[in-house]
């Protein structure tokens, strides 16, 4: 029987964090040795169940070897290897030393997880790893199936809670992961993710192929990039914990195509990082794809093309997009009419605050589809407000019920004249809004708005130009919840006006006193270092509009 799951993995990650607390690790130098135990915990499981079926085949005249349970897709261990081997090692022995031993084992006996795994454990002392080994083989003793994986996607959502700012670099919450899978549908193809993070949509991604009662390894081709190496190897850790396989490679995706992406892949799916200033443009010039470079000193656009100019005649794309890039103006702003005059633009949704780890400010989901042009929405492009839809999880931490996951992603299935899924029984909130399961506007949440619409609105992509505001009528205990929630996000835009405002301040009053110390002619440059400087931001010309735009836009 399997055990409560949700109950064993709080238990599980509280012995592990208190471990961590009397251990004097900061919690980016512990995430990753405890992942790397959780991952061989599941290769020692799966390696155990098919030993007997695996071992049946040896004969006088044949030995089983590494081949036989690659070919069962296990991944193969040595005795020095298994869990019970640490487990049961003297006390006394350097458990640091054997377990680094055990990862290279596991590296050398199988070549895809080759400099995959940790081997920092010697600079954790021995009855850490010993309490940790006992820990995490007693609370998955009875384990079966993807229980494991789902383990590992619980211990990297709180590593990335608890690293903070760092976090953003690997970690996309599940919510945010599910909804642009489930607005996707990738059932069939090649998927690409050009700042792939740990993985997350990949393993997302499969697992919508397995609801469909398919294959993931039959149905879809796994295609990474990630510029560090440290993410590279929990992606690949990630995706064999869940029995998938993929190129995954390092390189930062600005400058490298390692996957020769023009016009290659069926899905493309990311969460970039937002408002990437001083990238080298001159090393783009030639680069298919990044057909017109921006003029701002600002990576979204650049992203947003890169999205593009990957995808088939028939692909799909859906990707994280800071708020900004929907209104920007300019060279960003021509780039933007392009693509909604080319039909590509399908979906827009906006997402509230807080449901990043790292970002508080609320973002857009975008979704491309270059089959579209061949189809009835051609014109047309939806828009959702998703910022009213929400769970607090905590003060500042908020995500998506399954029920609001399945709700928003029927929306979408509606407007593609695509059947409704209720997977999760009636679904109320879908129910009171599209009583007859089919799609029409609802003010405050959706409108399917024309071309010549978008371009009234100066080919603005914001959802809430669309939408409009709905009259609500709530329940108290419905309007406690909203109230609570936007003060939260009252206090945390308050604090950062006050921060804003202070810093505003100390640049005016240094100004001020710069130019009466020259008698009153200002000597302030256009561009000006110093105030960067004294407010910890990226070097910013004031000249240069757009590029204050997205030094407003950043969360400080």
């Amino acid at each position: 029987m399997q055990p409560d799951l949700s109950e064993l993995e709080n238990r599980l990650w509280d012995a592990a964090d208190d471990l961590r607390a009397n251990s004097g690790l900061k919690a980016s130098e512990y995430g990753t040795p405890v992942l790397g135990l959780i991952f061989l915990r599941f290769a020692d499981a799966r390696f155990e169940a098919t030993r007997e079926r695996v071992e049946a085949k040896a004969s006088a005249r044949r030995r089983v070897g590494p081949s036989d349970y690659q070919a069962e897709g296990v991944i193969f261990l040595t005795e020095a290897a298994r869990f019970r081997y640490l487990l049961d090692l003297p006390e006394g022995s350097d458990l640091g030393r054997a377990v680094n031993e055990a990862m290279r084992s596991v590296e050398e006996h199988n070549p895809d997880l080759a400099g995959v795994l940790p081997r920092t454990y010697t600079a954790i002392d021995n009855s850490t790893i010993a309490s940790l080994l006992r820990h995490i083989n007693s609370y998955t003793k009875n384990l079966e199936g993807d229980a494991f994986g789902l383990i590992y996607e619980y211990f990297l959502g709180k590593f990335a809670m608890a690293e903070g700012a760092g976090a953003g670099e690997f970690f996309t919450p599940m919510s945010i992961v599910r909804l642009i899978v489930e607005m996707l549908e990738p059932f069939h193809g090649r998927i690409f993710d050009p700042a792939c993070g740990s993985g997350g949509m990949f393993v997302q991604s499969a697992r919508f192929v397995e609801r469909h009662r398919h294959s993931p390894g039959e149905e879809l081709s796994i295609y990474g990039q990630e510029k560090t190496g440290e993410t590279v190897r929990l992606a690949k850790m990630n995706l064999a914990v869940h029995g998938l396989s993929g190129e995954i490679r390092e390189g930062n995706s600005y400058y490298e195509d390692l996957h020769e992406s023009v016009g290659r892949f069926d899905f493309v799916m990311a969460n970039p990082p937002f408002n990437v200033d001083r990238i080298d443009k001159a090393k783009l010039e030639d680069d298919p794809r990044f057909p017109d470079l921006p003029r701002a000193d600002n990576g979204n656009y650049l992203w947003i093309q890169l999205f593009a100019t990957s995808l088939n005649e028939t692909g799909r794309a859906g990707f994280v997009m800071a708020n900004s890039s929907s209104d920007a103006r300019h060279s960003e702003g021509e780039i933007r009419r392009g693509l909604i005059e080319d039909r590509l633009v399908d979906v827009m949704v906006a997402v509230g605050p807080n449901f990043f780890y790292t970002v508080t400010l609320p973002v857009t989901l975008w979704f491309l589809d270059r089959g579209k042009r061949e189809t009835e929405r051609a014109d047309k492009v939806l828009f959702i407000d998703a910022r009213q839809t929400f769970r607090q999880i905590d003060r500042a931490h908020r995500d998506f019920t399954e029920e609001q996951l399945e709700f928003l992603a029927n929306i979408v299935r509606l407007y593609r004249g695509e059947e409704p899924e209720l997977a999760s029984g009636p679904n109320a909130l879908f129910e009171q809004r599209f009583p007859d399961a089919t799609y029409t506007d609802v003010t405050g949440l959706c409108k399917v708005a024309t071309i010549e619409e978008i371009e009234a609105q100066g080919w603005s992509l914001n959802p809430g130009r669309y939408v409009g505001t709905e009259v609500e009528d709530l329940e108290d205990e419905v309007f406690e919840e909203k109230l609570a929630a936007a003060q939260v996000e009252l206090r945390e835009l308050s604090a950062r006006a006050a921060t804003v405002e202070a810093g505003v301040d100390k640049v005016l009053t240094e100004l001020l006193a710069r130019s009466v110390a020259v008698g009153g002619e200002s000597t302030a440059p256009a561009s000006i270092d110093w105030i960067s400087r004294d407010l910890g931001t990226p070097r910013v010309d004031l000249e240069d509009k757009e590029a204050v735009r997205a030094a407003v836009d950043r969360d400080p």
